[in-house]
């Protein structure tokens, strides 16, 4: 995966391992974020969701009408899950769709990296509109950036209003997932 970034990227904590599986909410996932100025950039792993005001985890965030002024971080993944009602008469989990890259490239989803209260930093997903390949499954989307802008998003080189939006349609594949 990080072949395919086409970003110069430093490791500050080593290389990860990164083997392909699920990530959980406060599961530990890879974020890319700006080293200092001049386009630098550096991998890390971080928990995925940080403590909210009523105990319960922040794991995606809108970015509806926000800026966003710091700790903009690139969430990377190989594809993202949403969920709806289950099909099956009597059944009690709900149906799981997987969303990838066509051609399998890594996606990058705009996000938010802080420091959390027991120590650390955490991260979460932004979300906006869904786009037409998400909107029949869930009526919001995380906020997959094009590969073009995944620079400008962490240099804040542009306002989040004109990088986050809905996906056109043929972005994203989707296919049921099993458990």
């Amino acid at each position: 995966m990080i072949e395919q970034l086409g970003m110069p990227l430093g490791f500050p904590e080593g290389i990860p391992n990164l083997q392909p599986r699920d990530v959980a909410i406060t599961d530990p996932g890879p974020i890319v974020r700006a080293a200092g100025a001049g386009g630098r950039y550096e991998l890390v792993v971080r928990r995925w969701s940080w403590p909210g005001s009523g105990g319960k985890p922040v794991y995606n965030f809108r970015s509806d009408g926000r800026e966003f002024g710091s700790g903009r971080c690139l969430i990377l993944t190989d594809g993202f899950y949403e969920f709806t009602a289950p099909t099956e008469p009597g059944a009690k989990r709900k149906n799981r769709w997987l969303f990838t890259d066509p051609a399998g490239a890594p996606l990058g989803i705009a996000g938010l990296v802080r420091a959390v209260p027991e120590g650390g930093e955490a991260f979460t997903m932004l979300t906006c509109p869904p786009g037409p390949d998400v909107a029949p499954y869930h009526g919001r989307q995380v906020a997959v950036l094009p590969a073009a802008k995944w620079q400008a998003w962490l240099d804040h080189d542009a306002p989040a209003a004109e990088l986050i939006g809905p996906l056109p349609p043929g972005t994203l594949s989707v296919s049921a997932a099993t458990r």
